[in-house]
């Protein structure tokens, strides 16, 4: 499995509802993608934004970097939204999970 790491922080005055919309938008495209496994999107107190996405191995993570959709919002985000970000993409070697009564 493969996990990306997105961590961000908006510059001033952003329109959080044309930004919302446009998060709203790239999710649904990492949904319907062959491989992709879950994303969980994060705003923590202090401002920074935090997503996670999942995808089966490196060959489905890599449609999804480059897929039209998403390289035009990367684009966007870094021309009209963010004031910095951070990008971690790695490779899960192993997992544990545990759930209460199951």
């Amino acid at each position: 499995m493969m996990v990306v790491v997105f961590r961000s922080r908006m510059r001033e005055g952003v329109d959080e509802v044309a930004y919302g919309a446009r998060v709203q938008e790239v999710f649904a495209w990492a949904e319907k993608m062959p491989g992709f496994l879950r994303i969980k999107d994060y705003r923590a107190d202090d401002g920074e934004r935090v997503a996670i996405v999942e995808f089966e191995d490196a060959q489905t993570l890599e449609a999804w970097r480059t897929h039209a959709g998403h390289l035009r919002a990367q684009a966007q985000g870094r021309d009209e939204f963010y004031s910095e970000y951070s990008l971690q993409v790695c490779e899960v070697v192993r997992e544990s999970n545990f759930a209460l009564g199951a």
